[in-house]
């Protein structure tokens, strides 16, 4: 057997990008991009994604060349995910929200090639550019992705490319570099750095096909959905969704903003099937009267786990929530499959079962937590025991860009160390605790910030809460609490919030103290800064009788 070679006709590099010109001969005539008074089919998206690699290659893209991209969730963004692979180029989607200096950091770390920029981040690109410049390093060619629908004729600078006209330019029919080996890089993806500096995530093709096809199996995708954007496309290549809605012949919807209005809209409209988003987006959808949907709208979501209320709320519109876990150097990993007999169940046992992030999708060869590094011994599956998340799989990065003591940090003893707690329920499902930096030991006592957070979220007046740890003189840390209340003119009695703390979860972790605050800090991500409350703790002080 071991006589059998590989030939061309059966060992084929995996990718991604194959998935779009089998929509185009599949579904040609089925639309592939709404955007506006704008549609496209399958067949116009695969030649305008033809276009526009023949076009990067004439301007002297190469392999493993960084295309990066600043744009909202535009019909261009979702091309560039097939078009810049073809031409044998990485894409690096930036995160719009970011400021200049940050944007700055990732160009010269990326040494990018060329970089689009939608027009209503011209100035912010321009400033970045700037920065790049003035460090004496290579400044990017640069293309402005002007609206498609509504033109609006801006520019940056002397750079006069523009999107449209590069795609009307390019040669639908030109040769294009064939991918030899499936290791090939496909995306560069930047980590927030909520915890450290952001560093350069490297995906292949293979990584991208395999987390693909796995997140379409294990959220149940079928044939043509109709997928709404209200994730951003620069979160990890949208969950890798900007490839999955293709591989199925869905419908992208598109749209700038996550506005309510809009949302609705769309749903009811094109009849969404399907969207992925964070949790805030719900806080979205439910401002002011929000409507009973004709048909259910399937919605899988990460990071905190929404409240029994919020989950409550949602699902009586229509909206059917899947819990899910993830990170840049992972994208999609874990998924709270969903069990039919846990419908029967009252709603508070159903949101704490959905609160759960899950088990490995499909393309992990396993995930486990495990309660020392050195050893990598695994937890008991008591839901109690805290240890790391750990992931192995031919979906995980290659590694970081250009950073040999991160890898060799994040690879150790054939796993991949997510830098996140939790725990493993009887039945084998994780759940995130906390990131191990956020942890806080009290005594010798471990103490959750997230789950001392979902506690405060149930209190009424409380509308968002973080936790980190403070000084102790006498246990070391306790938690500190940071709220924003719901009602800004009403003042939060901070006696009653520790009172009701006290009532559900054990005395050690009770908050010690309780800052109310107008907004809690976030970052480009919408992620809590916890590093500025962690500073801000520090300088507070304890009453006489929260030192006992």
């Amino acid at each position: 057997m071991d006589k059998l070679p590989k030939r061309p006709a059966n060992y084929v590099p995996l990718s991604p990008v194959g998935f779009l010109p089998r929509a185009s001969a599949v579904y040609g005539d089925r639309t592939s991009v709404v955007y506006g008074r704008l549609k496209f089919t399958w067949r116009q998206t695969h030649e305008r994604c033809r276009r526009l690699a023949a076009a990067l290659v004439s301007l002297g893209v190469r392999k493993n060349d960084v295309v990066s991209v600043l744009a909202p969730n535009v019909p261009a963004m979702y091309e560039m995910h097939f078009a810049v692979p073809m031409a044998a180029a990485v894409l690096n989607t930036i995160n719009t929200r970011l400021d200049a200096k940050a944007v700055a950091v990732i160009l010269r770390h990326a040494q990018t090639k060329v970089l689009f920029v939608d027009y209503e981040y011209v100035r912010l690109a321009h400033d970045a550019l700037q920065i790049v410049a003035d460090a004496g390093a290579p400044v990017p060619l640069v293309a402005v992705i002007d609206d498609i629908d509504r033109p609006t004729g801006v520019r940056l600078g002397l750079f006069k490319l523009e999107y449209e006209a590069l795609v009307s330019k390019g040669d639908p029919a030109a040769e294009l570099p064939s991918l030899e080996d499936e290791w090939d890089a496909v995306a560069l993806n930047y980590t927030s750095g909520t915890t450290s500096a952001p560093k350069g995530v490297v995906y292949s093709h293979r990584g991208a096909y395999l987390n693909t096809m796995a997140q379409l199996l294990s959220w149940g995708v079928g044939t043509e959905p109709v997928y709404l954007w209200t994730l951003p496309m620069f979160h990890c290549n949208g969950w890798t969704l900007t490839w999955g809605v293709a591989t199925r012949g869905g419908v992208n919807v598109c749209i700038r903003e996550n506005r309510a209005a809009d949302l609705y809209r769309a749903i009811s409209d094109y009849g969404v099937t399907h969207m992925c988003c964070a949790p805030v987006v719900f806080n979205i959808l439910l401002s002011g009267e929000a409507p009973r949907l004709a048909a259910p709208v399937h919605v899988l979501t990460g990071g905190a786990p929404p409240t029994a209320a919020l989950l409550d709320r949602v699902e009586r519109i229509g909206f059917k929530v899947t819990h899910s876990y993830g990170l840049t150097e992972a994208g999609p990993a874990l998924a709270c499959e969903w069990r039919h007999r846990w419908d029967l169940l009252p709603l508070a046992e159903r949101s704490h079962l959905k609160a759960r992030q899950g088990v490995s999708i499909l393309s992990l060869a396993d995930a486990n937590v495990v309660v020392d590094d050195d050893t990598l011994s695994s937890v008991p599956r008591d839901g109690k025991s805290l240890g790391e998340i750990v992931l192995r799989g031919s979906s995980l990065m290659k590694g970081y860009l250009n950073n040999s003591e991160a890898n060799e940090k994040a690879f150790k003893g054939g796993w991949f160390m997510t830098g996140d707690v939790g725990v493993v329920h009887p039945d084998g499902y994780i759940e995130i605790k906390d990131r191990s930096k956020d942890v806080i030991i009290s005594g010798g006592e471990n103490i959750c910030s997230t789950e001392l957070e979902l506690v405060l979220l149930q209190h009424p007046a409380v509308a968002d809460a973080a936790v980190v740890a403070m000084p102790h003189p006498h246990w070391g840390e306790t938690p500190c609490a940071f709220l924003v209340a719901k009602d800004k003119a009403a003042e939060v009695c901070k006696d009653e919030v520790i009172a009701f703390c006290r009532e559900r979860i054990s005395r050690f972790m009770v908050p010690r103290k309780v800052v109310v605050i107008y907004a809690l800090p976030r970052n480009a991500l919408g992620k809590v800064e916890k590093v500025k409350l962690r500073d801000t703790a520090r300088n507070l002080v304890l009453s006489a009788m929260s030192r006992i």
